[in-house]
């Protein structure tokens, strides 16, 4: 039978089935083979208790993406929340994440939240620059407003076009903690009035504090990971001198570059430099790009 890693505690999985859920352990032959399995994986599995649905994991599926920390796979779209304000946005995190999400070849939803808490708008400036690039933009407002009719609308608004991107997908979201991640994880499920509690129950035990993984289905073939240390994912995997093509509004610029290999930063010539002085690359994303190459090469040295 074949199912899907919901959950792992300990290296005891939850495997959702067409018949159900089932607990089960991994045949030893993984350890042998030095791949372990991971929720989002998709698996075959023996039963071996029907009635008290307990199962072994026979086979893991090939995997389309996997994530070293925290442990998953099969993601197919990363939700980057940014706050407009308290925090202030970070912009340069962000970059990381869609380089990142460039790297995968899964999609990206940029969500700016706490967008009622910029009286100044100037997360518009942030939404244009990126929308611009081709990615999907959503505002939201993730604090409780159902006493105040007037915001309560847009916030509904916010969090149903959300929802709505979210279908078809494994999702996992990703920011700095304060920006309301949890927040819209359980207006979510507000509106769907599942699991809410229990999410809500996790993301009260404080920072970094859940251990576990899990997939929470909202719809089918539609779920939300419950994961904890999302914001720390290490893109140290990506080699800085392949980092140009994972900014997606480089790639058309890169052939009018003069040399093969050109880093874009110290040449003469230089595609993107012309691109930024014709306004088709926004200057400081280009600075972000300048940053994490930098720390890449950085990384890279003091691996030898």
């Amino acid at each position: 039978m074949q199912g899907l890693i919901i959950e792992n505690i300990s290296n005891l999985y939850k495997i959702k089935t067409k018949k159900g859920t089932y607990e089960a352990n991994a045949r030893g032959k993984f350890k042998k083979e030095e791949i372990t399995p991971v929720v989002g994986d998709k698996v075959e599995i023996q039963i071996l208790d029907e009635e008290n649905k307990k199962a072994v994991i026979e086979k893991i599926q090939e995997r389309t993406t996997y994530i070293k920390r925290p442990k998953m796979s099969n993601i197919t779209q990363l939700v980057l929340v940014v706050s407009s304000k308290n925090p202030k946005p970070d912009l340069l995190l962000l970059d990381k994440q869609l380089a990142f999400v460039e790297f995968l070849g899964i999609k990206a939803i940029i969500v700016l939240n706490k967008t009622d808490l910029d009286k100044k708008k100037e997360f518009e400036k942030i939404k244009e620059v990126y929308q611009n690039i081709g990615y999907t933009v959503i505002e939201t407002i993730a604090k409780d407003l159902e006493d105040i009719p007037e915001k309560s609308e847009i916030r509904s608004i916010g969090i149903h076009n959300l929802e709505k991107n979210l279908k078809g997908n494994i999702n996992a979201f990703s920011g700095n903690s304060g920006v309301g991640k949890s927040t819209l994880i359980n207006a979510i499920f507000e509106e769907k009035q599942t699991l809410e509690g229990e999410i809500s129950q996790r993301n009260k035990r404080g920072k970094n504090t859940t251990t576990s993984i899990k997939l929470y289905e909202i719809d089918e073939n539609t779920y939300i990971a419950d994961t904890p240390g999302f914001s720390t994912f290490d893109i140290s995997e990506i080699q800085y001198t392949e980092l140009d093509k994972y900014f997606k509004e480089f790639k058309a610029e890169i052939e009018n570059c003069e040399f093969v290999g050109c880093t874009h930063i110290k040449e003469q010539n230089c595609g993107i430099k012309q691109a930024i002085e014709n306004g088709k690359i926004n200057q400081s994303r280009y600075d972000r790009y300048c940053k994490i190459y930098e720390e890449l090469k950085e990384k890279e040295k003091r691996k030898w």
